[in-house]
């Protein structure tokens, strides 16, 4: 692992002498693609082997064997004007007729720039890159979780209510759901692909005779931003996959209505992007109960209507979403009348520092029977833990008592239950407090402002539906 973690070091300390790259977002796309570059040429190598007939959508001069294997290759202004006037302008055009993988490398590099401008340091990240052999299962194994560090690191580049999901929640989450080989498994906003991840190594941990190719074509991702989705599409051929099922979409661009059955999965696992808004018009996608420009609740409305019946479902939602009124109490009679809200784990508050204060909670729920009861567990910091933060992140550990309480239920000092004839008489409001809690405390400052965060979003979100109203009547 030290060797790795050297190398990526030592290609982050070239980037950061080159005029053309600023800051650390535009560092790890320029890292990323050209690992991507890297690991394809390793990828080609197997499929030449694995695959029958297997013919490479790259011209051979475009491949990283012909302009980059070489320590002593080009370099200087050649190297660069081969990247830019060669290289990026034929990928970006690639014909994905030629093949799924011409389609996967089209779609990487369509919104993907190269940002270095010189050609030495250029050929110094190559050089380093050529140290790590994507084919060697212990080196793969070894980026894998060096990779997961530069995902972390990303975030402090990023923000539009997108938060990177600490590793001990997704693993929980996937955990619970229990998926399985054959079962459709989808994230309608998967970032860099976390979920998907480990579902596939669940899977895989779970299953007999386990083979990539058998789940391939059941797992789907997809995610609007392309830093993300290069992110996503990398990450996944790491882990075994020829042809990832990523796309570059916006789930919410197409008509609520238009979603038909063959559209339906089985299971859904995701963290959509809370907070942010969406582009004016998006909402008109939706039928008129559901349209909001907040994400997250036009993510939920799709997620129920994804999910075929019987179907699972593990989502992350802000406390906003408990307690919101409007469009938000509509959601939640829906979610409620359509699918067994069985479980609500709530987190404690830091779960996503350093990018929001804001309190979170996971909705796990079944699609095909209204819900009679919810279950609460409010998940308890750690002994000593104020907060959590960077150094200190939430561990899948912690949920170890999840996980036993999970099918032998007992209302605890963690736990308990409310009817569904409760929840109508507080007009869908499921920000339900701890019973058994001590209110002896102020709440931290964190709470205090992620709580105000929450209400000025909903006065923003009953503002702009009073706006449509108002235009709408006067139209």
């Amino acid at each position: 692992m030290s060797n790795i973690t050297g190398i990526i070091k030592s290609i982050r300390d070239i980037m950061r002498k080159d005029t053309g790259v600023d800051g650390d977002a535009q560092r790890i796309s320029q890292m990323v693609w050209m690992i991507f570059m890297k690991i394809f040429a390793d990828k080609e190598e197997e499929w030449s082997i694995t695959l029958e007939n297997y013919e490479s959508p790259l011209p051979k001069y475009l491949k990283w064997q012909s302009w980059a294997a070489d320590d002593e290759g080009d370099t200087g202004d050649k190297l660069m004007d081969f990247i830019n006037n060669s290289l990026f302008p034929t990928l970006k055009e690639l014909d994905p007729s030629l093949g799924p993988q011409a389609a996967i490398v089209r779609s990487v590099f369509e919104d993907t720039y190269n940002y270095m401008k010189n050609g030495t340091l250029f050929r110094q990240v190559i050089n380093e890159i050529n140290k790590i052999d994507f084919n060697d299962q212990k080196e793969r194994h070894l980026f894998n979780d060096l990779y997961e560090t530069i995902l972390k690191e990303l975030q402090s580049a990023g923000s539009s209510g997108e938060y990177y999901t600490p590793r001990g929640v997704t693993k929980f989450m996937v955990d619970i759901i229990n998926p399985k080989k054959g079962e459709s498994i989808l994230d309608p906003a998967c970032g860099t692909g976390g979920f998907l991840v480990n579902s596939i190594n669940y899977i895989r941990e779970n299953s007999k005779n386990y083979k990539p190719a058998q789940i391939q074509k059941k797992i789907r991702g997809i995610e609007k931003k392309p830093l993300p989705h290069l992110l996503c599409t990398t990450n996944l051929m790491l882990n075994g996959f020829d042809v990832p099922t990523v796309r570059r979409d916006n789930y919410l661009s197409k008509p609520y209505s238009d979603w038909g059955s063959k559209d339906k999965v089985d299971v859904i696992i995701t963290n959509p992007p809370f907070g942010g808004v969406e582009e004016d018009g998006t909402e008109t996608n939706f039928p008129q109960k559901f349209r909001t420009k907040e994400t997250a609740d036009l993510f939920l409305a799709l997620i129920i209507r994804l999910l075929k019946d019987g179907g699972r479902a593990a989502v992350v939602l802000p406390d906003g979403t408990l307690f919101g009124e409007g469009v938000k109490t509509r959601l939640k009679e829906e979610l409620l009348a359509r699918c067994n809200l069985h479980t609500i784990v709530r987190l404690p508050n830091g779960v996503f520092n350093p990018y929001t204060s804001i309190k979170t909670n996971i909705l796990f729920f079944e699609k095909g029977t209204p819900t009679k009861e919810i279950w609460y567990y409010e998940h308890p910091y750690p002994k000593g833990y104020k907060s959590y933060n960077k150094s200190k992140p939430i561990t899948v550990k912690e949920f170890d008592a999840e996980k036993k309480w999970w099918n032998k239920r007992k209302k605890s000092k963690q736990a308990w239950k409310v009817s569904i004839d409760e929840i109508k008489k507080r007009n869908y409001n499921l920000d339900i407090k701890n019973p058994y809690e001590e209110v002896d405390h102020l709440e931290s400052p964190d709470v205090i402002l992620g709580k105000l965060q929450e209400t000025e979003q909903n006065i923003k979100t009953i503002q702009e539906e009073i706006i449509s109203v108002l235009n709408k009547a006067l139209s």
